[in-house]
């Protein structure tokens, strides 16, 4: 018995900047994963997280400026794959990495990485997973031991690997992001390790660098895990918080011995780099 989620169709005019608050709002909620459409947004969340008067909290609902319509639906997650396949578009990270389904065009990238989701989460067209997968193109990946944590598709393992790291390990709690995970790694020729579980497989191991994409809570809890498992001279890359939270995330960092680097922003989605 697969999860079921609760898909809310939100129809908006005028659609920007409405969606890009919506998602910011539904994010903070739980919320895990969107679909831009040309007349607003689709949003998903799952049924044990969901309260009939959830959307009560998302002031965006009730502001003035922007009509707003939505209705709800269960999915199934064996649903997602017809679901994401109608709205899913190819996506670009700079000029060397492309994300895209197996049904799409290839194009001559250097970095051509092939997903296909289980109603897992992590495909590039969210904010985080787009600028964790920036960090890393612009970092040196060759020859690292490399964790991807809370993996969702495996896409960040699987850039890591492409960029030449020597052992890739994937973790995530859900069963259909490990199952998903495993599949992709294999559909794009990857040696990666993927396992079911949490933080507490940590035990014992070290990486040089350690790829986090989660959220707020969990980064703050799983933090001191995190610098515990980094290598001397490691680096660790946080997302899937927004800009308010940059700071008790620094702090936790460095709390930890860890050092703040730089970080991406994108629509008030963060993404960071912190070093040993």
């Amino acid at each position: 018995m697969g999860l079921t989620y609760i898909e809310c169709h939100f129809k908006v005019k005028p659609v920007q900047p409405a969606v890009e608050i919506l998602i910011a709002e539904l994010g903070a909620l739980g919320f895990e994963s969107f679909v831009e459409e040309e007349t607003g947004l689709r949003a998903y969340i799952l049924e044990s997280e969901w309260a009939s008067d959830l959307l009560e909290q998302v002031h965006i609902l009730q502001h003035q400026e922007f009509e707003i319509d939505w209705s709800q639906k269960k999915i199934k997650q064996q649903n997602w794959n017809a679901e994401w396949e109608k709205n899913f578009r190819p996506i670009k990270v700079g000029s060397q990495c492309m994300v895209r389904a197996p049904f799409h065009e290839k194009e001559p990238v250097e970095f051509d990485i092939i997903i296909e989701p289980k109603m897992s989460f992590g495909t590039g067209h969210h904010e985080t997973t787009h600028m964790m997968l920036q960090h890393i193109l612009d970092n040196d990946f060759d020859g690292k031991s490399v964790l991807d944590m809370g993996c969702g598709t495996g896409v960040l393992a699987i850039l890591a690997k492409m960029k030449g790291a020597a052992y890739a390990e994937a973790i995530d709690i859900d069963e259909w992001c490990y199952l998903n995970t495993v599949e992709n790694a294999e559909r794009n020729h990857c040696s990666i390790e993927v396992f079911q579980g949490d933080v507490s497989l940590l035990a014992g191991k070290t990486f040089d660098i350690i790829l986090a994409n989660i959220n707020r809570n969990i980064l703050l809890e799983d933090i001191p895990a995190y610098a515990k498992s980094l290598n001397p001279k490691g680096s660790l890359f946080l997302s899937g918080f927004y800009s308010d939270d940059l700071d008790a995330i620094s702090s936790k960092c460095t709390e930890h011995g860890l050092q703040f680097v730089k970080n991406f922003e994108k629509n008030k989605w963060v993404s960071a780099k912190y070093v040993n």
